[in-house]
Formats: C-alpha cells, structure tokens, sequence
C-alpha cells in the first residue's frame, strides 16, 4: 500500500509541475529578472533562501524534472562561486540519489520497460569498469543526468557509492556551470555580454566535455 501511495504522490508532483507550468520558474529569464529580488531576501535570509534552494533543487532532480541545468546557473548567479557550487554539489547529488532510489524501489518496472535497452550498455560498463564506469557516465554524460539517475537504479550499485561517485564525477562540471551562472548574473545590459568573465565561461563550458573526454582516454590508455 506504501508504494502505491508514493508512487500516486511521485506522479501527483510530476503532473502538477506540467499542469501548473511551473517550468516558468525554472527558466533563465525568470532567474534574471528576479535576481534583484533574491539577492535582497539572501541578504536578509540567508538559511531559509538556502534551504528553500536546495528543497526545490532536490525535488527537481529527484523527479527528473527539466531545469537542473537552469538551477545550477541559478546556483553561482544568486549565490557565488564557493558556495553555489557547494550548494549545488550536494542538491544535486542528493537528488541523483533520491532518483535511484525511486527508480529502484518503486519504478523498476516503469524503467525496465521504458529503458530497458539502455541498461545492457550501463550493466556492461559496470562489470568493465566498476564504480568508474558511473564516475566516467558524470564526467562525460554519454546519456542525460535524469536518465543516468534511473538505469543505475536498476543495477546491484549500492545507493552510498553511488552517491560519492556521483558527487566526484560531477563536481567539475558543477563548477563550470556555476561559474557560468556567476558571470551570467553580472550582465546588466548587452554590452556585459562580451565580457571577458562571461566569455571565458562560455569557452569553458564548451570545451569541458572535449577535456574530459580526452582525459579519461589519456587515463584508459596509460592504464592499459
């Protein structure tokens, strides 16, 4: 009766995001044109803004709702580099896990079905590589975030070591995005978009995924 219950509320959230159109909120013009507002509510209050971002980070995450990458930007605009890129380290992290646990415990067969072709790669590449198969899947997502978080919950990966690896594989690319978010969050007029904060963001958002792919075959090269 439980699970049914949760999977009831799972889909309840899930169908009141689309029904509500609160995909409105996660966008990157919503996040600018309250980002005054916020930044004067994180200055008056600071723990209840941060624990407000993060619940909703998780809850994201954990339903695999589109707008992770929308708040991980929002995450370095509202709160800096250091501590938006913790907050959204662990936020997403926890959420990742929270999204594996669900797959493995109450959608299996959902996932199964949906997905099932994508298991016999991941399944593979676990038995290869082990726990660095998943930290390569973070660092070079080969498949999306949310889709990562639900195949691997239909694996033997224990849920913490999914979390550490998880949380290791995707603090770079956290980084990244948060840094970009940061020097998004500066711009206050078009002449603030060829700065070179900015750019050097967006140069670095572009080429991580050629350096880590190419670090990773450096790594499996001199390991072999």
């Amino acid at each position: 009766m439980n699970k049914v219950l949760i999977i009831l509320l799972i889909a309840g959230l899930v169908a009141s995001f689309r029904i509500f159109d609160l995909g409105q909120y996660l966008s990157l013009s919503y996040i600018k044109e309250s980002q005054e507002r916020f930044h004067a509510l994180y200055s008056e209050h600071r723990v209840p803004m941060i624990a407000g971002y993060m619940a909703i980070y998780i809850l994201v995450t954990s339903l695999s709702l589109p707008g992770a990458a929308i708040m991980t930007l929002a995450g370095g605009a509202l709160f800096g580099l250091v501590t938006g890129t913790i907050l959204v380290s662990f936020a997403s992290t926890i959420g990742a896990t929270l999204a594996c646990y669900v797959s493995r415990f109450f959608l299996r067969d959902w996932v199964q079905g949906k997905f099932g072709d994508k298991l016999k790669t991941v399944n593979d590449g676990i038995e290869k590589e082990g726990a660095f198969y998943l930290f390569t899947l973070r660092l070079i997502p080969v498949f999306p975030f949310w889709l990562i978080n639900l195949v691997m919950g239909l694996t033997k990966m224990p849920l913490r070591t999914f979390f550490w690896v998880s949380q290791a594989g995707m603090l770079a690319g956290t980084i990244v995005y948060v840094n970009a978010g940061k020097e998004l969050g500066k711009i206050e007029s078009l002449s603030g978009i060829l700065s070179p904060g900015l750019i050097i963001s967006f140069v670095l958002l572009g080429l991580f995924p050629l350096i880590a792919k190419k670090s990773i075959a450096f790594y499996k090269a001199k390991k072999e």
